[in-house]
């Protein structure tokens, strides 16, 4: 059995229905999806994402990223993006594995395996596509067969996590993780005024005030936060507010006018005409479709 084929056998084993199942693996989540699925918000984690079976894509602002089994997906920070599957079939579902990505783990690796040569001019996007290696493959098979002897999960698993942390720090596309983990770096910045924002949506906010957190000036940090998000901060802090307002709706069943109020929004005209354009319906229809669901 070929590591693909097997990788799609253990996900297909342990995850047996649509959506996303916990493993006992620390930081390890599986999703299965038998039907293409539409586009959902939700805060991508510092994450992951390796396809066995299917594609997925992922819009963060205006840009798309499509990723399947060729190459996998790596989230750098808290993103708010439009996740949708876009291929997969009952007999042929959307299998993915997940790995949370630990940043003290690959600030560590990245003392210890510096690059000869690192590029300080790479790309700043938030998220990045890199194609799957051989290397990276296997030891991701190796981690989720971890799922069919739970009792060396203990000793082994942090060694093959450490080992994928390895593979993504030494493989394609690596500046973005080894930019993550210095301090100094502007996507370190960036984080910074991104984690920010994330603790204060609900509240008014000066770009001037969230440049000083970022430690840049107010022109030099609205380019590098878009060229991270591929929005402004004050976009990046609507879908924030959406998200949690279309939250509030359908899980605690609170109204339209309320759920506004609640993440930030003085005026409801204002609301639902940015909740019209980011979901395509008004709020109140969204919430009631999606509570039928």
């Amino acid at each position: 059995m070929d590591p693909l084929t097997k990788l799609v056998d253990i996900i297909s084993r342990h995850a047996p229905s649509d959506g996303l199942h916990g493993t006992p693996i620390p930081g390890v989540g599986l999703i299965r999806s038998g039907t293409p699925t539409l586009p959902m918000p939700v805060v991508y984690e510092p994450t992951l994402c390796l396809v066995a079976q299917g594609r997925k894509q992922a819009m963060l602002g205006t840009s798309a990223y499509v990723y399947d089994a060729a190459n996998y997906l790596i989230a750098s920070l808290h993103l708010p993006v439009m996740g949708s599957v876009i291929e997969a079939s009952e007999i042929a579902p959307y299998l993915c594995l997940v790995l949370d990505l630990d940043l003290t783990e690959l600030s560590d690796l990245t003392l210890r395996h510096p690059l000869p040569e690192e590029d300080e001019s790479a790309s700043l996007a938030g998220i990045a596509l890199n194609e799957t290696t051989p290397d990276l493959l296997d030891a991701s098979v190796r981690l989720a067969s971890l799922l069919d002897k739970p009792g060396d999960i203990g000793a082994l698993a942090p060694l093959v996590t450490r080992e994928i942390l390895y593979r993504l720090l030494t493989g394609p596309g690596s500046s973005i993780l080894r930019q993550l983990t210095r301090a100094d770096s502007r996507l370190s910045h960036i984080a910074k005024a991104i984690a920010w924002l994330r603790a204060h949506y609900d509240e008014v906010c000066r770009i001037d005030e969230i440049a000083d957190i970022a430690g840049m000036s107010r022109s030099t940090f609205h380019v590098h936060f878009k060229a991270v998000t591929s929005m402004s901060p004050l976009e990046f802090r609507n879908q924030l507010r959406l998200q949690e307002a279309r939250r509030l709706m359908v899980a605690e069943a609170m109204d339209a006018a309320a759920a506004g109020h609640q993440v930030g929004y003085e005026n409801p005209s204002h609301f639902s005409r940015d909740y019209v354009r980011m979901f395509g319906m008004s709020p109140a229809r969204d919430a009631r479709l999606l509570r039928h669901i």
